[in-house]
């Protein structure tokens, strides 16, 4: 529970400096600002080395850091609409608009596996 904390806290504390830096990159096309990405949504599972889930069941978690960002819109996207159907992940999804799955793709096809 501390590492969840301590995670939060940090990339809470990094994200200003991320968007900081990205505003002097004028030069190259600006990704999708990781402020419109609510990732602490998806850290506490996601970004957990083997971390089992178990509501409904026992389930692996996957790693979705480096998965490509049309996979993960996909992904997001089906559990909003109900094609895919785990109970937490539908509610996590449902309370997105399209702008913050296209920046919550963006910010995890950037974080290698």
């Amino acid at each position: 529970m501390k590492l969840d904390c301590l995670l939060l806290v940090a990339v809470a504390a990094t994200l200003p400096l991320l968007a900081a830096a990205q505003d002097k990159k004028a030069a190259s096309p600006a990704p999708a600002a990781t402020s419109d990405a609510p990732v602490s949504n998806c850290i506490g599972c996601h970004s957990i080395p083997g971390y089992q889930a178990s509501f409904p069941q026992v389930y692996r978690v996957p790693k979705i850091g480096g998965q490509s960002p049309q996979y993960i819109e996909a992904a997001l996207k089906a559990y909003r609409q109900g094609d895919r159907t785990h109970p937490t992940m539908m509610g996590v999804a449902k309370g997105l608009s399209d702008q913050q799955i296209a920046a919550l793709a963006a910010y995890y096809a950037a974080r290698g596996k």
